[in-house]
């Protein structure tokens, strides 16, 4: 049977169609096209849409998720695979603000990661220079304590041990409902392990 791997080509039109107006679930359009004498596999129908799903051509593949958006912006280049890079490009080409906060949002990552606390006021100036009102409140904050975060962001100290033992505090406190006074709380706290 030489036409079988062609099964589907008859129907691409009508598949591409519904595509474009939103159609994104293989199962429906299958059930679709079995009325209008499609015989082939629902698997075929499946593969089509996967491949339109992880095309980057703009005018086939449905926009992504913002929330898909910003994992992409949050994780690291690396760890991208090659079809989330390109789709990430396409987004960043047509929106040139979201283009600015990746730069951004990059650059503090690798001051955070790479403890460059002294590349800070740089990176302030020129979130400063951009117009993006979000990152401006996240400025004019980080501003207010500059040299605590600028310190955090470059000694090797920090207050974790401290944060734990607060923290188990409030669960203690938490657990006890705040029904009971200091003194319970006190001997709670003495006594965890």
């Amino acid at each position: 049977m030489a036409g079988a791997p062609f099964v589907l080509d008859e129907y691409k039109p009508y598949l591409d169609d519904r595509w474009n107006q939103g159609c994104t679930n293989a199962w429906k359009a299958w059930e679709e096209i079995v009325p209008l004498g499609y015989k082939g596999s629902y698997q075929r129908v499946g593969a089509y849409f996967r491949t339109k799903r992880l095309s980057t051509d703009p005018v086939t593949a449905p926009p992504p998720s913002p929330r898909t958006v910003a994992g992409w912006i949050l994780r690291h280049p690396d760890t991208l695979t090659e079809a989330e890079q390109l789709r990430l490009k396409a987004v960043l080409v047509h929106c040139p603000e979201l283009d600015a906060l990746t730069g951004h949002v990059r650059s503090f990552a690798e001051i955070f990661t790479e403890r460059l606390g002294q590349r800070l006021p740089a990176w302030l100036d020129a979130v400063r220079n951009d117009n993006l009102p979000g990152l401006h409140s996240l400025a004019a904050g980080i501003d207010r304590d500059r040299d605590a975060v600028i310190a955090g962001l470059t000694l090797p100290w920090n207050s974790g041990v401290a944060e734990g033992h607060v923290n188990r505090i409030k669960m203690l406190k938490r657990q006890m409902f705040g029904r009971a006074g200091f003194p319970l709380l006190r001997k709670r706290v003495l006594l965890y392990r």
